[in-house]
């Protein structure tokens, strides 16, 4: 590398220098030579603190993971034979998972001969709907996937309210 395009430490572009000359600029000011494109038609380094680079590049990282929302997917699984009282504790359990943001699988699981009435399957699930439609939206809607009836559920955003 003979020359390099050189740029300073308020982001002006001081020009084409040889690689020396901009080491020797970096250093007066005393700063780093950092190389950010290394494409050997058209090398460019920058003049920086590289130290100091580093660590506000580290906290922005920090920051954005600390803003980011974490939600996961919690189960509720229910019968076809699943009495009244029973649906309103999984109903209320979903609920509560809904208003901490995670998204909630909703499964019924079919035994034996309850595979022949499959279309109940579907009559749960759209009561289930009912009773947490306020807080929540379908994402998926319910099917069948071997002996289980499965849908998921994600907590309703803040626009659709």
């Amino acid at each position: 590398m003979d020359n390099v395009r050189l740029i300073d430490e308020a982001g002006n572009q001081v020009g084409i220098v040889s690689t020396d000359e901009a080491l020797d600029m970096a250093y007066s000011r005393d700063l780093d030579l950092v190389l950010m494109s290394d494409n050997p038609a058209n090398p460019v380094a920058r003049m920086m603190d590289y130290g100091k680079f580093v660590y506000e590049q580290s906290k922005r990282e920090r920051e954005a993971r600390k803003n980011q929302q974490t939600t996961s997917l919690k189960e509720v699984q229910l019968k076809l034979t699943t009495e009244e009282h029973d649906t309103n504790v999984k109903v209320r359990a979903a609920q509560r998972f809904l208003e901490n943001g995670d998204r909630v699988k909703v499964v019924i699981r079919f035994r034996g001969r309850e595979m022949a009435f499959q279309n109940q399957g579907y009559d749960v699930m759209k009561d289930f709907i009912e009773k947490v439609g306020d807080i929540s939206q379908v994402d998926r809607e319910p099917r069948i996937e071997g002996r289980h009836m499965v849908m998921y559920l994600t907590p309703r955003s803040e626009s659709s309210k």
